[in-house]
């Protein structure tokens, strides 16, 4: 799927994109018509919420538009600062038009990814890892073919990727979803988690195979 990694905002005339930090924090940047300095802000890896960065001021990029650049930028891929400028003419073009902007391979949908963080979102409103952990053990213990793959003591890395890929197809709907979609989905879960998203998954998959070797 073709899909650009820059998006309109609708809170400010404006476009944003996602950016790899050198700190490996993920940024998402927010660029103005004949402004030469973008707004920055920081995703929180504990609340998922725009950290601004300290030069940024509130005024210019207010904290909604970071939220809004967040929700729309959510499976994107990454794009570099390099010599970018948004014009007025593209931000008065229809949403649809976005193709025209500069297009990169998309590996996740950001619907399916949507589904996914919505489907293990607490009531407080949070992506909860718990939830995402304790479904998916679940899965592993009623599956027959997780329990042979147990029993028969395949690799502990491909019992996790079958367990995800299926777990994710199943609740997106997309049965086409591929094994490098999946892997990205988890690298964007990743990078809001303070731990592997899987922790939890891998150190009971790991249990059940030393269980089954020492039978």
């Amino acid at each position: 799927m073709i899909r650009t990694n820059v998006v309109k905002l609708t809170v400010i005339p404006a476009m944003a994109f996602r950016q790899k930090l050198p700190s490996s924090d993920i940024g998402v940047l927010i660029v103005k018509p004949g402004v030469s300095q973008p707004g920055m802000a920081t995703i929180s890896k504990k609340t998922g919420e725009p950290v601004p960065a300290a030069n940024t001021p509130a005024k210019g990029y207010p904290k909604e538009a970071f939220e809004e650049a967040i929700r729309l930028t959510a499976g994107m891929p990454y794009r570099k600062l390099g010599n970018i400028k948004v014009t007025a003419e593209f931000l008065e073009e229809p949403a649809e038009d976005q193709s025209e902007a500069v297009k990169e391979e998309v590996v996740v949908d950001s619907e399916d990814y949507k589904k996914i963080t919505e489907h293990f979102t607490d009531d407080s409103g949070k992506l909860s890892y718990s939830l995402i952990n304790k479904e998916f053990i679940q899965f592993a213990k009623r599956s027959t073919i997780v329990q042979t793959m147990i029993q028969d003591g395949d690799k502990e890395d491909d019992i996790v990727n079958y367990i995800v890929a299926n777990k994710f197809r199943n609740i997106t709907g997309n049965d086409d979803l591929s094994d490098e979609q999946v892997q990205k989905i988890v690298e964007l879960l990743d990078e809001v988690s303070p731990q592997s998203v899987f922790k939890e998954l891998k150190s009971e998959i790991r249990k059940d195979l030393r269980d089954a070797k020492n039978k």
